[in-house]
């Protein structure tokens, strides 16, 4: 059986005009990245605990 396609997805802070550069899809390991421009093209992968590492410093930054 294969594995289900993961669900892609934009941050709620995007303009919606086209401009946005990269989606996400959570997976069991973590995240994965890619362009949102080239949806076909290459992703990479974010574990979860690098992924709450980012998230963690950018919401410190940004208070």
């Amino acid at each position: 059986m294969a594995a289900p396609s993961p669900e892609w997805f934009k941050s709620s802070y995007s303009g919606g005009s086209g401009t946005e550069c990269v989606e996400c899809a959570r997976v069991d390991t973590g995240m994965l990245v890619r362009d949102s421009k080239q949806r076909d093209g290459a992703a990479f992968a974010v574990s979860s605990h690098a992924w709450r590492a980012l998230i963690n410093t950018l919401t410190a930054r940004v208070r």
